[in-house]
Order: structure tokens, then C-alpha cells, then sequence
């Protein structure tokens, strides 16, 4: 038994997991401090799902260790499950059920007298807004009431840490604002939250640290501020006239700042990272030199789009398959 106070909620090494002879997971570690905000960031198919259905005892960790408030996630399974609320991409809820109904069962399969489950059921129906629903079916309610009814099961038992897996993945923005501040609560109230999400604003607006992950690998971390700085103080964006001058406008461009500028040819879109606001003046006048036509310029503070953008060479919203489920078939 732990019977020290562990200094992280989790604190995971080396985590592989393959499925045949596809590595979802390669290597990664996690560091998470006890009432953080912990966001993993990462396009569809990066190993996000994976990386937490192993955190969670969910799936078999094949290389590597992790340990949920100094439990061991292989060992010790029982009692970090007790420590976890988990809440899926997709609601994991009864259809033919009322929220009040859902809420009550999920209690009862927790061993929770039916009494207790019924005020439990109640009081999380009123701190997610859904009281005037709770005798609604399921199927009568919007995708923004299912994912609060999902995240409200996985409090059941006020664990200290949960995880949430693209938490706001299909809602409207207004819906997913209300999520927003729905999890800064759950921060405010003494929660540890590990966050993965595929929205690079979600993680802006949410993470105190985040972890960018891409095909199975860590490829950076840092607080959101620290990851902008890392790409330069400022950003420039060119749009070129003729999207055919990138081949002329791309060595200037090197020469002038001594690095590449991150490339989205199809319309003559370039991406200039600038330690100082002050040299963008010497590239334009560079490109005009050069007989480079600029259809449109801008500078401003970099983005985690950016961010992401240059650390792996491509946009964070590439299409891929679902990292688990797909390769779970595949696997079979």
C-alpha cells in the first residue's frame, strides 16, 4: 500500500503499447502535478486514447511503467481505479434511461445504497445544469446536456483525478464553452485533470502544461506560453500573388532569417517564426527585391496552430483514423 503522499497524480515512463506491428504508443512519458490542468494534444490517430486507456488500467501497458498518485497502474489496478473518473469521446450513457435514472444506476453499480445514489443523482443533476431534464430519456437530449450527464457519471465518487477525452469533441461552440468552464470548476474544487483534445484552442484555454504528441510520439512540452515562444516572439504570414513564387520566395526567406519558413503551398501560404518583430520589415523588403508579389501580409503572436504546425510539419486537425479502436480491428 502507498502510504506516502505521492508529489504527482501521474507520473508515467517509457509507455509503449502496438497493436501487431503498428507502435500507437512509443515511448511516451507524463508528468502531472495534483491540481493542474494536464493537456494532451495531438490530431486524430497521435496515441491520445491509448496513452489514458492505459493510464486508466483499461488496455495492457506493453513496455514502459506509470503510477496514478504512486499506485502502480500494472500492479496495484484495483485500487487506481478507485482513485479515477473516466469520461469517454462518446457518451457513455443508457438511451432508453432518464439523466436521474443513468446517474442512479451508475451509482448502484458502484455499490452505493439506492438512497445515497439518489441524492448523489440529484445533487450532480443541479451542479450540471440539468435538473429540468433529469426525467427526460436520453434520447431527447442535446449532444452538449449527454456530455455533462457523461461527465457528471464519472463524479460519482468525487474521484481526485479524472480524465477527459476530447471532452467537447461534435458540440457547438456555445456548448463547449459552457463545458469549458464546467471543467475550470472541477480544477477549482480540488480536481487533477488530464485533458486530451485534437483542439488546439481547447488546450490554449484549458492546459496549465501540454504535452503535443504526434503518430505514438512526444515530440514537445511546456506550458502554452513556453510552446509559442518556441517558435519565435511573433509570427509573420505571407500570402504570395502566385502561389508557383514559394521556390523563389523560400531561399530569400531562409537567407534573410537563417531558418524555413513552414510551407502551405496549395495557396502560396508561408509562415515566418520572428525572434523580433522588426525583421519582418527587412523580409518583405528582401521578397520585393527578389520580384515576389505579396498578396497579403500580417504579423501577429504565434498560435499553438503554429506551434504545431512547425514542431511535426503538419496541421494538428490531420484526419487519421481513431488511435484504438481501428487498430484494435486491425490487431484482431
Amino acid at each position: 500500500m502507498n502510504t506516502s503522499a505521492p508529489s504527482l497524480a501521474v507520473n508515467a515512463e517509457g509507455l509503449v503499447k502496438a497493436f501487431g506491428s503498428h507502435r500507437a504508443v512509443d515511448g511516451i512519458d507524463l508528468a502531472v502535478h495534483p491540481g493542474e490542468i494536464f493537456g494532451v494534444l495531438g490530431p486524430n490517430g497521435a496515441g491520445k486514447t491509448t496513452v489514458l486507456r492505459m493510464l486508466a488500467t483499461l488496455l495492457t501497458i506493453d513496455a514502459g511503467q506509470a503510477e496514478i498518485f504512486g499506485y502502480d497502474v500494472r500492479r496495484q489496478s484495483h485500487q487506481v481505479r478507485q482513485l479515477l473518473g473516466v469520461t469517454g469521446q462518446y457518451a457513455s450513457v443508457d438511451e432508453k434511461l432518464t439523466g436521474r435514472e443513468n446517474l442512479w444506476m451508475f451509482a448502484r453499480l458502484q455499490r452505493i445504497s439506492s438512497a445515497e445514489a439518489r441524492k448523489i443523482a440529484d445533487r450532480l443533476l443541479e451542479q450540471f445544469g440539468l435538473t429540468e431534464a433529469a426525467n427526460r430519456p436520453l434520447d431527447q437530449f442535446s449532444g452538449g446536456m449527454r456530455r455533462r450527464l457523461d461527465l457528471a457519471a464519472s463524479l460519482i465518487t468525487r474521484p481526485p483525478l479524472i480524465f477527459l477525452d476530447e471532452p467537447t469533441t461534435g458540440l457547438d461552440p456555445r456548448t463547449r464553452g459552457q463545458m469549458w468552464d464546467t471543467i475550470r470548476e472541477l480544477v477549482a474544487s480540488g480536481c487533477t485533470l488530464l485533458l486530451t483534445t485534437q483542439y488546439l484552442d481547447e488546450a490554449d484555454q484549458l492546459a496549465d502544461r501540454i504535452a503535443v504528441i504526434d503518430r505514438g510520439v512526444k515530440v514537445a512540452q511546456g506550458t502554452p506560453d513556453e510552446l509559442k515562444s518556441s517558435v519565435g516572439n511573433s509570427t509573420l504570414q505571407l500570402r504570395l500573388t502566385d502561389p508557383a513564387a514559394l521556390g523563389t520566395a523560400v531561399p530569400v526567406i531562409t537567407r534573410t532569417t537563417g531558418a524555413e519558413p513552414v510551407l502551405t503551398p496549395e495557396v502560396g501560404a508561408l509562415n515566418v517564426a520572428l525572434a523580433d518583430a522588426d525583421r519582418a520589415a527587412a523580409i518583405l523588403i528582401a521578397l520585393r527585391d527578389a520580384g515576389v508579389s505579396i498578396a497579403s501580409v500580417s504579423v501577429r503572436k504565434p498560435t499553438l496552430d503554429e506551434v504545431f504546425l512547425a514542431i511535426t510539419g503538419h496541421e494538428a486537425t490531420t484526419a487519421e483514423p481513431d488511435d484504438t479502436d481501428e487498430l484494435l480491428e486491425l490487431a484482431r
